[in-house]
């Protein structure tokens, strides 16, 4: 059912460096956003007519570049704190002319001082270390505008945070334990109203009340 409703929906894959940047990404199991998240992305984009959009977490700039070539009159920031990533996605965003409109920065998102972004987005995408989800909510809402958004990615992460099973690792544990805090705090977030949906590996959608 999931790929009859993937081939429903119209999204960049036909477009060849995107296939490109797909194919390598699975080749090397670099994390990158899955056709159903990015069709509620280009949705929400639509819905909000979002003008500007921040990602934590750019990776490859794979969610980057097809938000900027969904709409044209969209302007991304994104931090990515990873030199060989911010230098590889650099490098796709050179490939496609996109500079005057993605701005990249290589920083870690919880150090970067957010004097230098833009003073409010429409939409902020969450999608960097999972540990630390509340503290990336907690420092960039400031920026969120009034009727803005923030999307999370990965909240089921591989549907261990659902599963009663015990977890071996004791740094696996550790680690879902965080995102199902982060989860219970977001839900129970008074300034927010957030819904969380099934989509890709979990996904959670909040609104300023």
């Amino acid at each position: 059912m999931k790929e009859y409703f993937r081939h429903l929906n119209k999204i960049n894959e036909q477009h060849p460096f995107i296939k490109k940047m797909k194919e390598s990404a699975i080749n090397n199991n670099i994390p990158i956003i899955n056709d159903e998240g990015l069709s509620l992305i280009f949705q929400l984009i639509k819905i909000t007519r979002a003008n500007y959009f921040l990602e934590i977490g750019t990776a490859i700039a794979y969610t980057a570049i097809n938000v900027a070539l969904y709409d044209e009159n969209i302007i991304v920031d994104t931090i990515e704190r990873d030199k060989k990533m911010y230098l590889n996605a650099l490098e796709n965003i050179k490939q496609l002319s996109l500079n005057d409109r993605i701005n990249i920065y290589n920083h870690d998102a919880l150090d970067l001082d957010i004097k230098v972004l833009n003073k409010k987005y429409d939409i902020i995408f969450i999608d960097a270390a999972k540990a630390q989800y509340q503290k990336f909510f907690e420092k960039y809402e400031s920026l969120l505008s009034d009727r803005g958004l923030f999307v999370c990615d990965n909240l089921l992460f591989h549907g261990l945070v659902e599963s009663d099973e015990e977890i071996k690792s004791r740094s696996l544990r550790s680690l879902v334990n965080k995102i199902r805090n982060f989860n219970s705090w977001l839900a129970n977030n008074k300034k927010y109203q957030t819904v969380f949906l099934n989509i890709g590996d979990g996904m959670a959608v909040s609104i300023k009340k």
